[in-house]
This record gives structure tokens, sequence and C-alpha cells, in this order.
């Protein structure tokens, strides 16, 4: 049988994925340095790395901490694990060394996908020639990035998996969107969403939800034509929603706003590790797993980032719909016992206490509302969560 031809420029955009033996985890949490006097933004990351660079390395050797694009932000990253409960023991051994540091600076953390008054216009960029091209090129757009997200990356065992597996997991996004959802406030603004975040940071021009291809020969087409019209320097730029990272082997789901706390962290990142694993189970026996024509995808991500909670999803190309907690009750059964495989059941189980307690925005809204609008209120709500749970 022959292969069709993919186009001129498909040798261009070779990925060579690197497989993962096993369906392992990985979590990039990005933190806010705020002022603990007045709440606002510090951009001080540079003087907290500085500090932490001077500390023994981890003795596995991966790089726990990381500048972002701004200057008042801290990526803290975990090493490769095998379960949500060692990853989250991880990440807080690295949150105390932090707050080792930013204590004694008069720092606060938090971590939320906006902060509730801070201006754009008023932050700094890191320094470094990627920040600096994408500034360059984005203007407006980018300076405007004052976001914040936690990356969740899974193990794919096949390049021939990732594509069908991101594909379904679209099915699910704004089950992620909604329920992690903390980005209401903008500028001191009540914006009427859940999540700005979700649509502020699809104004870059290779951010928001991924094309579907129905092969990875496909996709290195596309990154091809990318790289060939100067679109991207490297696979690196294309910041997805939920996006194949080949050098790694893994699949990385980049849809949640910035999580409040290491507890809320652990059962939305047991979910999507469950949700891989199903997938990529389901997969492997032979399954046709569910998806949703395009259209329905970006409909169903507006709705997650206006209504949160509330949203009424659609679930089917059919264009069946239900409100996005009754389904998530469904979820959660369904992914029980993928849960307790991945020895994560007690993690996968506190999902379902993020409606019953409000989601992020809304926790937000009722400090607002409770104190006459002060949004510093909300900032200090934002940073007890962080720091007591």
């Amino acid at each position: 049988m022959t292969t069709p031809s993919l186009g001129p420029h498909a040798g261009r955009g070779a990925l060579p994925f690197r497989p993962s033996p096993r369906p392992t985890l990985g979590v990039e949490w990005e933190v806010a340095l705020v002022d603990a006097e007045t709440g606002d933004l510090a951009c001080r990351a540079d003087e907290v790395l500085e500090q932490l660079e001077r500390q023994p390395p981890h003795p596995d050797g991966y790089q726990r901490t990381a500048h972002e694009l701004l200057a008042n932000t801290v990526e803290i990253i975990s090493g490769v694990h095998e379960t949500v409960g060692s990853a989250m023991d991880d990440l807080r051994t690295t949150l105390d060394r932090v707050r080792g540091i930013t204590d004694p600076m008069g720092l606060d953390l938090l971590c939320s996908g906006t902060h509730p008054f801070a201006q754009w216009s008023s932050q700094q960029l890191t320094e470094g020639p990627r920040y600096a091209e994408l500034i360059e090129r984005t203007q407006y757009w980018g300076r405007q990035m004052l976001i914040w997200g936690v990356h969740v990356h899974v193990g794919m065992s096949s390049v021939h998996k990732v594509l069908p597996v991101l594909d379904a997991m679209l099915v699910h996004a704004p089950h992620l969107q909604a329920l992690s959802a903390s980005s209401p406030f903008w500028g001191g603004v009540d914006t009427g969403y859940a999540s700005n975040r979700a649509l502020m940071f699809q104004q870059l021009p290779t951010a928001g939800l991924p094309f579907q291809f129905a092969r990875w020969e496909e996709l290195e087409a596309f990154v091809g034509d990318q790289l060939h019209t100067g679109v991207i320097d490297s696979f690196k730029d294309v910041r997805w929603d939920i996006r194949p990272s080949p050098s790694i082997g893994t699949l990385e789901v980049r849809v949640c706003d910035g999580v409040p706390s290491v507890e809320e962290l652990a059962a939305l990142t047991a979910l999507v590790h469950c949700l891989v694993v199903d997938l990529d189970t389901r997969l492997e026996d032979g399954e046709q797993l569910p998806v949703l024509p395009p259209w329905h995808v970006q409909e169903n991500k507006w709705r997650a980032a206006r209504y949160g909670l509330d949203a009424i999803v659609i679930t089917s190309a059919a264009g069946d719909e239900r409100l996005v907690t009754e389904d998530l009750d469904d979820l959660l059964t369904r992914l029980e016992p993928v849960a307790r495989r991945l020895g994560c059941s007690d993690e996968l189980a506190a999902v379902a206490q993020i409606p019953a307690r409000g989601a992020s925005y809304q926790r937000q809204r009722e400090v607002a509302a409770a104190t006459g609008g002060d949004l510093r209120a909300v900032v200090a709500s934002l940073v007890s969560e962080l720091r007591e749970g």
C-alpha cells in the first residue's frame, strides 16, 4: 500500500518521540510572588532563584525550580514519579524550600489563574532571548500574559497512542477547566468568567486548542510548515492546551488554571493521570476512543471558561449535552478502578470535594462579596490556601 504524500515540508518537522515504558507522572506548577504587606505582585524571582541555585541540587539531577515569562513567577517542578502522592511530596518539599527564602524577604506565595488586582503594565519580563522574542512578536497581547497555570505530564509507551489519546482528552478538557477555574478577576475587575486565563492565553499565536491529527506524520508535516514559515523556532513554541512532549515521551495537559493548594493540585493531577491511563488502556484493548469535532471542543472550552462548574457541556459528536458536574460524577465512578491501580484513590475521590465546597473562582467571589469588594482580602485568602491548605 502506498503512503500518501505529506507535502514538501514533512521532513523538516521530524519529531522523534521517545517512549516512556510506564505511565509516569510529572507536574509543573507556576507560583506567583506577592508583597506580604500590599498583596501586589513582586518582581523578585531572580533573587529567589539565585538563592535556590546556591543550595545542593536534588539527588536525581532534575531541576526543581525555574524562571517563567514574568519576573514575579517561580515555577516549581516535580521529578519523574510513579504516583500522585510521591509527586505531591516532591512539590511540597520544593515549596517549603522556596518559602524558606521568600518569608524572610517579606514575600508571600499564591497560585491562581490570574492575580485579582495587579496591573499587567507594571510587570517586568524575565531576561532572555526566548522571552524577548515572544514579546517582540506578540506585543500588546504578549505583555498581558499575567497568568498562571499547571502542566501535568503523563508517560506514553508508544508514539502511535499519543494523538488518539490527545483527541479523546479534549472531551474531558472542559471538566478540568471548570474544576480548576481560578481567574474571575482581571486588573481589579470581575470579568464575569470563571477562567479569564483560558481566553487570555489563547491570544498567543501558537496557544489554545490543538489541531486534531489522524497520524503522527501529519503532526510532523504541520511542524515542518511552522518551522519553514518562521512561526516557531522549535516544537516548544507550540503552546497548546494539550500537547505531546516528544523529547521526554509524555502527553502534557496544560488546561488547568493555577491551582491554589497542594491538596487541590493532587486531586486534579490524579484526574489527569487516571484519564490518560484509562484512555491508553482502552486504546490498547482495541476500543475506538470517543472524540468531539473541533467546533464542539471549541464551544466546550468557552462554556467552561465562562460558566465554570455551571457549564452545560457537549458530550458527544451528536451534540448531546449535560451539566459538567453531573458528567463528572459518572466519570469519577468509572475511573475508580484505574485510581486503585495507580495508587491515587484518595486523591481522585477528592475531586468531588471541589464542587462541594466551591471551585477557586467561586471562593474568590465569596471573599470579595463578604468584604465589600476588597480584592486584597481575596489575595490574602489565596495566600492562606497555599500556606494552610
